[in-house]
Formats: C-alpha cells, sequence, structure tokens
C-alpha cells in the first residue's frame, strides 16, 4: 500500500480546513444509517416469513395428498406407501369441512373441523406444542369405530374403475343376472338398473285412472284428476269430506307404493288453516335430550380442542359444551342421496394458541371419526397427510413429486406446504425484495455523498496533487490514494450501520413492537437477525462506496502538475 494509504488517512482528518473533516462525517453518517436501515427490514421481513413458516407448519403437515372422488376409503394403503419414502417421519388421515359451532346464544360460522387421528397426529402436527389450557386427553371415547358406509354407496363407482360397494357396504362384488333383481346392496350397480327397467315396464302395462297409457308420473296424476280430489278434501269441512288425502289418491287409481310417498293422515291442522303456531317450540323436560344441560352426559360427550380467539368470541372455557352443525341448510343432495344437516355436541378438553389469528379463530380438531359422521359417507377422508425430517422442510416439493411417482395415479393429488401457501409466501418475497431495493437507495444516496466529499477534497488538494506528480508520483498511485479514502469511508459507515442495526433490532425484539392480529396475523412485530444478512448488506454497501469513488479518483489522476501550479 505504501504512501497513498497515509495520505488518505490524512486527507480525512484535515486539520487545515476542518469543512472537508466535517462533510466527511457526513459521509460516513449517511452510509451507517443506509446500511441500519436495510439490515433491520431485512431482518423484519426476515422474521414475518419465519413466523408465518412456523404457523403454518405448527397446524398444517409438510406434504399433503388428496384424492379427486367423492371418497377417499383406500387411504390406509396410501399411507403405507408414503410413510415407506425417505424423509418422511410420519402421516396420518384427515377429514376437514366448513361448520357452524354454537354455544348459548353464540354463533361462530366457517369454522374449519378438522377430523384427527389422537394416536398419529401429534407425530404429524405441532398442535400439542401450541396448546394452552387442557390436553388431548378424551378426544377419542373408548370404543369408537369409524362410521359404516350409508346404504346405497356401494351404487356409485369408483373413479379409479372399482366397484366400492365390495368393501363399503359388505356385500359381495357384482349382480345377479335375475330380472327380479332387488334394489339392494348386494345387487351392485346392475341389479339397481334391471330393477329400474322392471319399473318402468310394469308403470307402462298399468296406467292410471284419467291418464294415458304409458305415463307414470305420480306428479302428472296429481295435477289432474287426482289433484282435484285432494283439493275438494281439504277445502270441505272435516266432519262431512274425507279429510285423508291418501284415499283421494288410492281412488284415483295410483297404486299404494305410490300412496306411500304422501304423508299419512289428516293434512287439516287440528284448529284448521287459519289456526296459528305458538310462538315458542317448548318440549317438556322428559323430551328434551340436550345433552349440554345435563353434567353427566357433558362428561360422556367427544372432546374437541378449539383456538382461543374462537374460545373468547364464544365464551367457553373447559369442560363446556358446544354444538357443531354441518353446512347443509334442510336437506342437501350429493352422491349419497339426501342428507339432513347433522349437529353433534362436543365437550371442549383444550385450547390452544397457535399465534396465528386465522388458525386460532377458524380452526377446531376432534376426533377422526366423529368428524367422518358429519357427512355419511362413511370411513371416508379428506386426505392423508405426512411431516418430513428437520433436514428435509426445505425440499418437501421434491418429496411431494415422489410420492406421485410412487401412487402413480392421475386421481391423486399432492402438495407441498409452499404449495399450499403460495400466495402467502409469494407476498411476503415480493415484499422483502421490493422493500429492500427501495432501502438499498439510500446507500445510494449516501454513496452521492462520498462522491461529493471526494469532488471536494480533490480540488483542495490540487497543488499537492501537483506537487506530486512532480515529485514522480504515477497516475495509480494518485487513483488509490481517494479509491483507498473513499473506501474508508464505506467500512467506517458500513460497520457503524451494522452496530445500529444490530441493536436497532434487539432493541425491538424485547419491545415487542404490537401489532393488530386481524391485520397482519401476528400480534407483535417479528424480528430474526440473521448473520449472513448482514454480512449481504455490509458487502453490497462497501460496493457501491468503492464504485461512487472511481469518478473523482480518475479525476484526480488525470490532472497533470501544470493544472494544479497555474494559479500559483
Amino acid at each position: 500500500m505504501g504512501y497513498p494509504v497515509k495520505i488518505a488517512l490524512r486527507y480525512l482528518g484535515s486539520k487545515q480546513r476542518a469543512f472537508v473533516s466535517v462533510i466527511t462525517l457526513i459521509a460516513i453518517f449517511g452510509v451507517a444509517l443506509g446500511v441500519a436501515a436495510l439490515a433491520i427490514v431485512m431482518s423484519v421481513t426476515g422474521g414475518f416469513q419465519d413466523q408465518f413458516r412456523e404457523k403454518v407448519l405448527g397446524v398444517n403437515a409438510h406434504v399433503i395428498v388428496l384424492k379427486y372422488a367423492v371418497h377417499f376409503r383406500d387411504y390406509r394403503d396410501v399411507m403405507k406407501k408414503v410413510e415407506s419414502l425417505p424423509g418422511v417421519v410420519a402421516v396420518e388421515p384427515f377429514v376437514i369441512n366448513p361448520m357452524m359451532v354454537t354455544h348459548g346464544d353464540r354463533t361462530a360460522t366457517g369454522v374449519l373441523l378438522k377430523g384427527v387421528d389422537p394416536v398419529m397426529m401429534p407425530k404429524v402436527l405441532d398442535l400439542p406444542r401450541h396448546i394452552v389450557e387442557g390436553s388431548l386427553d378424551g378426544m377419542r371415547k373408548p370404543g369408537a369405530a369409524p362410521p359404516e358406509s350409508p346404504r346405497g354407496d356401494n351404487l356409485l363407482p369408483d373413479l379409479n374403475g372399482n366397484d366400492e360397494g365390495a368393501t363399503d357396504g359388505g356385500g359381495a362384488s357384482g349382480g345377479t343376472s335375475d330380472d327380479d333383481a332387488p334394489i339392494s346392496q348386494d345387487g351392485g350397480t346392475l341389479g339397481l338398473l334391471k330393477a329400474i327397467e322392471q319399473r318402468i315396464a310394469e308403470d307402462k302395462e298399468r296406467p292410471y285412472a284419467g291418464m294415458d297409457a304409458g305415463t307414470s308420473d305420480l306428479g302428472t296424476l296429481i295435477a289432474t284428476g287426482a289433484a282435484e280430489d285432494v283439493a275438494s278434501a281439504e277445502s270441505a269441512d272435516a266432519s262431512t269430506k274425507a279429510p285423508d288425502a291418501i284415499d283421494a289418491i288410492l281412488a284415483a287409481g295410483a297404486p299404494a307404493e305410490h300412496a306411500a310417498l304422501l304423508p299419512a293422515g289428516a293434512v287439516t291442522p287440528a284448529g284448521g288453516f287459519a289456526s296459528t303456531l305458538p310462538e315458542d317450540d317448548v318440549l317438556p323436560a322428559g323430551l328434551d335430550s340436550d345433552p349440554c344441560k345435563n353434567p353427566e352426559l357433558v362428561k360422556s360427550l367427544p372432546g374437541v380442542v378449539i383456538g382461543r380467539t374462537l374460545a373468547k368470541r364464544l365464551a367457553v372455557g373447559l369442560g363446556d359444551c358446544l354444538q357443531i352443525t354441518s353446512p347443509q341448510i334442510g336437506m342437501s343432495f350429493g352422491a349419497s342421496g339426501a342428507r339432513p344437516s347433522i349437529a353433534k355436541q362436543f365437550r371442549v378438553i383444550a385450547i390452544f394458541e397457535a399465534g396465528f389469528d386465522q388458525y386460532d379463530s377458524k380452526l377446531a380438531y376432534t376426533d377422526l371419526y366423529e368428524a367422518q359422521a358429519f357427512y355419511e359417507q362413511g370411513d371416508s377422508v379428506t386426505g392423508v397427510e405426512a411431516k418430513v425430517s428437520d433436514k428435509a422442510v426445505e425440499r418437501a416439493a421434491s418429496i411431494a413429486k415422489e410420492v406421485d411417482k410412487r401412487l402413480a395415479n392421475g386421481v391423486y393429488h399432492t402438495m407441498d406446504w409452499r404449495e399450499l401457501n403460495h400466495g402467502l409466501f409469494t407476498a411476503l418475497l415480493i415484499q422483502q425484495i421490493a422493500m429492500s431495493i427501495v432501502l438499498a437507495l439510500i446507500i445510494v444516496v449516501a454513496a452521492f455523498t462520498v462522491v461529493a466529499t471526494l469532488i471536494v477534497v480533490v480540488l483542495d488538494k490540487k497543488k499537492e496533487i501537483a506537487l506530486l506528480k512532480a515529485l514522480g508520483a504515477s497516475d495509480d498511485a494518485i487513483l488509490r490514494i481517494f479509491v483507498y479514502q473513499g473506501g474508508i469511508i464505506g467500512v467506517v459507515g458500513t460497520a457503524l450501520g451494522l452496530l445500529l442495526g444490530w441493536g436497532g433490532c434487539k432493541a425491538l425484539a424485547a419491545y415487542g413492537f404490537p401489532l393488530d392480529p386481524k391485520v397482519y396475523f401476528i400480534s407483535k412485530l417479528p424480528v430474526n437477525i440473521r448473520p449472513q444478512e448482514f454480512l449481504v448488506t455490509g458487502a453490497i454497501a462497501i460496493l457501491i462506496c468503492l464504485t461512487a469513488t472511481i469518478f473523482p479518483a480518475l479525476y484526480a489522476a488525470r490532472l497533470r502538475p501544470s493544472d494544479g501550479l497555474r494559479s500559483e
């Protein structure tokens, strides 16, 4: 280095002109503030990413397998295939559906009820670590078993091309060739088609009164002659006319099996059609079977785990009774036929706090078997979720692809935790990049201060530069004098900025700056100090400062001795 370094240090602390020293300090503090701001922002945005990742992985698995089908009953075979993959630690089935939760006069809608296996779940999810009150004991009732498949589910073929009736309904696979095959679980899809064909043929041979041959629509029957008889029976006085609408249908010639579809008995209310219903439907104490009103029955209810925010909204605590209702209103028609809305009672056994308001207010956990019973699809699940080792978390996407290869069936869809929350983590990454670029401009602005400082020094030291050149100093030596000066400003400013950034991050972490969880999903400002981010920030700042010294250093190196001495 030699004398260029000594001269650069002397120029930084000029004793003859204090103005040069002042602008040098301004340049150093400008670089320091830019580096500190960039380091703090990168630590905060990185903290948001880590917090969201921790919250997401706390209640979600690393790899999830779903199925494009009405039922997912072969999940046990899928679990065996997934569990055998390298890097997979544990697997479990789950059921998740939106529900309505009620406690007293308080109701929460849009709550996701997730059915999990109480034994397998702690190996896959971090839910037990987030429980703040209670425990998972009592989630599964003694002797609980998967619900039985409803009648008729075997008539729906699986998307794989297999008839699930052989395993779901308990009957033998295949159908009978007899034309009299009944519509039963033993008949399979073939029996159903034959029975429908036979019924249509019988109806065509037996026309109803007042209808053309070949018509077998009960609605058409009622819309013609039978409708007049029904209307006259309802409008006439009950003491003189037949009150039973079924008699009118039978009298019109309808078969008994069609008349059985109508309500039994008289359709006229006891007080006539002008009567009014009571305002409150109060049942006698002997008929009111609400288990939530009986402390002994509450103790025997299946357990449910809810988030702290949801518990506050419903004003419930440990041991309280909740009613969870499926979202159907009236009747819902699906693949398994008409299903009514189902309401079940649960006992709160634990309260968790994941620190993520979206989870604390919208998630509830219960036993897998209890969640399966809401939709009457038998031993069917929503999907299978797996946990990978800590070293394999970042390569969960590649493990998901291996699962797809192992299953080798387009009916299954596998996704990893990043794909499941793609929008969230993409937004966080874009935010971090954008804010880092904006704040890096502060360092660029500080670099212009370095340029101005060096230009002032060059103009002030023209005579000295000319004298050095007259004594034999090369252009390269003059260039290095000002490059060293700018580099020293950048290094000192960067070091001071990193210290300020580290102190600011520590202060924010200790203070715990509060945030609105409804807006930011977390309750306090997250800060994560990463040494590699500080090193990258420092390297970028020094590089910018060195780049800024090129112009004034080249200007000083190209000065001729006569240019500096001409004024003398």
